[in-house]
């Protein structure tokens, strides 16, 4: 509540003098500039106001009612004074038919539906028996209100139930992209199509029943399966885009702009479900993978924008009987990251493999598609005189072409537009699915170090080394075959000698653990000869091995305590690379520590964490989750033990028997193999090098309050960890390359970079910069840019890291070509 001012008092009093006299015209811009004043909820003596409104009479009640929602549509879409308007509407409660006259009605009704829901449930009734007893057909968007306010508010589902039942015009509610066009679409087709459609928006279940897929299927075969395909792939693929009428965004809670219709969320798990009943098809496997990871996306606030969407669209992947179906399913086990949907894909895929006889890896190992590759990261398509070509560079593809005469084009020929349109239609897809695969397969590779797989020579051949798409980046990995290392170069399996591998028993992918340091630095050597790049770190990779400290502790590693993350950064991350956590919310409630089981091993990994929300408990978000964690130990368990619990803003962890799990005591960090230790730790050394507050470098002034001042400097310019050491020794190979040679030099944690104004140390962990003279700071927040002077060439991908501190140096290196000016205040 805002303290009243004599202004306010004053604009109070001339508010309630305009509504007394019943003056709509004046009394209006002067609610709006009280309620800019009041900036919040009504509180203090402008409650007198409020309570006016509510006494307010006909006739001058609907005079007002009119002119607040003619003034609504004067304003811009977006202003604050549409929120205000809806409030103030909210409390001109209307008691009987003489506030709604004929002449009025359309525009009150035009402002209400553009709330997501509207909680007077008595006026939306009365509206709706008013204008059908003078014979008016309800607006679409009126309709879209009451629909979405039977189904998200607590009155409404009872009391709006029997009308919403009524209203089958219009078959989906409008103002979304896709909706739009399905409308646009049904008006120019038989009633057989708005009959298919209004039963899919009858899917409230997790899944389709028995009688619910008879009259779906009877409904597709009236309208022909082929039609239907091509019509609910093309709606699928316009979900997620900007709502074509964005609804009014409130003072507090999820901006519903940013999510599905409530109502036509269940219209989509009704689409996915009748896709499945179709004639299995590329393209409706293409669709419904894209539309899983559309209803997954993260909304503040809200978390996923439609699990349920997401959850119906994998289930009818599922019930498709395809090789694109089972890769697309294979794809997103590797991608989603939200429980409830990884578990059904888990299951979907387990499902599938038992019907093949197979294991869950040799199913998603076989589940791979070429996508028209017919060599190793290569395909030609000739369409009539010109040639198609799919490359695949690194992790990306690319289409190029030729035209008649051989020669390389930089567009597409006019006659592939003109004579080949759906297999040009077709390459583009194809190569979309290329990039959309070679990232979750470099994903599911980077994983398998702690699967102990091993493969038999002929299998690893076919499925890894020489498939087409997964040859590409199996080709930049180093191997084990029969206890030899080996990788590929010049067109064959080759030892450090580069002596051919040409066939063997048993392979495994190869991990730095295993083997001194001087066979790993001589990889690298082998891998930089030959210019691979890998796809992500291996013979660079981090090897951590138990400390002296570890030992003397036993039981658990200090190595990564008393940091501080970004939670909803490290939860995403953590989800990434399998691990499980909760998020941390200031609420009286226990959480277990974020953990990754390892089957293969039967271990179970914890990183103990805790909400930091500051002294008073207030540095959280609006949800009420903690913007930041405190971290500290990591500890080993059997799989099968008892999972640990502390409370979500702090104390001490402690192991409870639930669901019959045992009661058991940390394993020595001792008996913990070696690779299990290493990989454990790396994931959350990456934890904390990602999400750790200390690498902000907007954050020197130690961020809210200056309360983590002293941690960032620690961070932000302290020793290096595993992964900035490895940074370094890679430097210390690159420099001497690159073009700023002469001007680059290590020392200790810092890359130190002449430039003509100042001297510049960049920190190899944090990426933070001081300068000379006496060691200032100087903030550069990294940003992508394509046209950046490149490094040249990098053994592995995927360190960004790496990649700002080369732009850092490459631009500090030339200091008197900047031109950037919050940079040269700096300097």
């Amino acid at each position: 509540m805002t303290e009243p001012t004599e202004g306010r008092a004053e604009l109070i009093q001339d508010v309630l003098a305009l509504l007394a006299a019943e003056d709509a015209e004046r009394v209006v811009p002067r609610l709006l500039e009280l309620a800019e004043l009041v900036a919040g909820p009504w509180g203090g003596p402008e409650q007198a106001v409020l309570k006016e409104l509510r006494l307010v009479e006909a006739p001058f009640r609907p005079a007002l009612l009119h002119r607040l929602a003619r003034r609504y549509f004067e304003l811009e879409p977006g202003a604050d004074g549409r929120r205000h308007i809806m409030h103030m509407l909210a409390n001109l409660r209307d008691r009987t038919d003489d506030d709604h006259p004929r002449d009025l009605r359309p525009a009150l009704i035009a402002v209400l539906s553009e709330q997501e829901a509207h909680h007077d449930v008595t006026q939306l009734l009365r509206l709706t028996e008013l204008e059908r007893a003078d014979g008016h057909e309800l607006p679409g968007d009126f309709v879209a209100l009451l629909r979405r306010t039977r189904l998200t508010t607590w009155s409404g589902k009872g009391r709006l139930g029997p009308l919403v039942a009524t209203l089958t015009h219009p078959v989906v509610n409008p103002g979304e992209a896709w909706s739009d066009q399905a409308l646009a679409d049904l008006a120019e087709r038989d009633e057989s199509w708005s009959r298919l459609v209004a039963h899919a928006a009858t899917a409230t279940a997790a899944r389709p029943s028995a009688p619910w897929e008879k009259t779906g299927r009877a409904l597709v075969e009236a309208v022909g399966a082929e039609p239907v395909r091509e019509r609910l792939t093309d709606w699928l693929r316009l979900v997620g885009r900007p709502r074509t009428r964005p609804l009014l965004v409130p003072a507090y809670g999820t901006d519903p702009n940013a999510t599905f219709d409530p109502y036509n969320a269940d219209v989509l798990r009704g689409l996915t479900w009748l896709l499945s009943f179709l004639p299995p098809h590329p393209e409706t496997a293409r669709t419904l993978g894209a539309l899983v990871e559309t209803s997954l996306k993260k909304v503040s606030g809200l978390g996923p924008v439609n699990p349920k969407v997401a959850n119906a669209a994998v289930t009818a992947l599922a019930r498709v009987d395809s090789e694109p179906a089972l890769a697309e399913l294979a794809r997103l086990a590797t991608r989603v990251t939200y429980k409830g949907t990884l578990k059904l894909l888990d299951t979907s895929l387990d499902a599938r493999a038992e019907a093949m006889g197979l294991s869950r890896e040799e199913t998603e190992e076989l589940a791979v598609p070429a996508y028209g590759l017919t060599e190793v990261g290569r395909a030609e398509h000739h369409l009539g005189e010109s040639t198609a070509l799919i490359g695949i560079s690194g992790t990306k593809a690319t289409l190029s072409w030729r035209n008649a005469t051989g020669k390389a084009v930089k567009s597409v020929p006019a006659d592939v537009r003109r004579d080949h349109p759906d297999e040009l239609k077709d390459l583009k897809a194809a190569v979309k699915d290329i990039d959309k695969m070679l990232s979750a397969q470099s994903e599911r590779l980077d994983r398998q170090f702690v699967a102990r797989r091993t493969w038999t020579y002929a299998a690893w051949r076919e499925r890894y080394l020489d498939h087409p798409l997964v040859g590409t980046l199996a080709r930049r990995l180093l191997w084990t075959v029969d206890g030899t290392t080996a990788g590929y170069a010049d067109g064959a399996l080759r030892t450090l000698t580069d002596a051919p591998v040409d066939s063997g028993t048993e392979v495994t992918l190869w991990h730095p653990v295993d083997h001194e340091p001087a066979e790993i630095v001589a990889w690298r050597d082998w891998l930089e000869r030959h210019g691979i790049t890998q796809p992500f770190k291996q013979a660079h990779r981090e090897v951590y091995l138990l400390t002296d400290a570890e030992r003397a502790t036993g039981t658990y590693s200090n190595r990564f305590a008393a940091h501080y993350l970004r939670q909803h950064q490290f939860h995403a991350l953590a989800a990434v690379r399998g691990w499980r956590n909760k998020l941390r919310l200031n609420v009286d409630d226990e959480a277990p520590p974020a953990t990754r089981e390892l089957p293969a091993w039967g271990l179970r990994a914890e990183y103990w964490i805790e909400g930091d929300g500051g002294e008073h408990h207030d540095d959280l978000t609006d949800s009420g989750s903690f913007l930041r964690l405190r971290t500290d130990q990591v500890r080993f368990y059997p799989i099968d033990a008892a999972e640990n619990s502390a409370h979500c803003c702090g104390g001490e962890y402690r192991m409870r028997m639930h669901g019959g799990a045992a009661l058991a005591d940390p394993l020595p960090l001792t008996d913990i193999p070696p690779l299990v230790l290493s990989e454990v730790l790396r994931d959350v050394d990456l934890f904390v090098g990602v999400a750790s507050v200390g690498n902000d470098p907007t954050w020197q002034d130690g961020g809210p309050g200056g309360r983590f001042q002293e941690y960032w400097t620690a961070y932000g310019f302290g020793e290096l960890g595993e992964s900035a050491e490895t940074r370094r020794a890679l430097l210390e190979r690159l420099i001497p390359r690159l073009a700023i040679a002469d001007r680059c030099t290590l020392e200790g944690r810092f890359l130190q970079v002449k430039g003509d104004r100042h001297t510049y140390r960049i920190h190899l962990g944090s990426g933070n910069i001081l300068r000379t003279p006496n060691d200032q700071y100087v903030c550069i927040v990294p940003r992508s840019n394509p046209a950046a002077p490149q490094a040249g060439y990098l053994p592995y991908e995927g360190d960004r890291m790496l990649a700002v501190i080369l732009s850092k140096a490459m631009m500090l290196a030339a200091d008197t070509k900047i031109t950037d000016r919050t940079i040269l205040s700096q300097l």
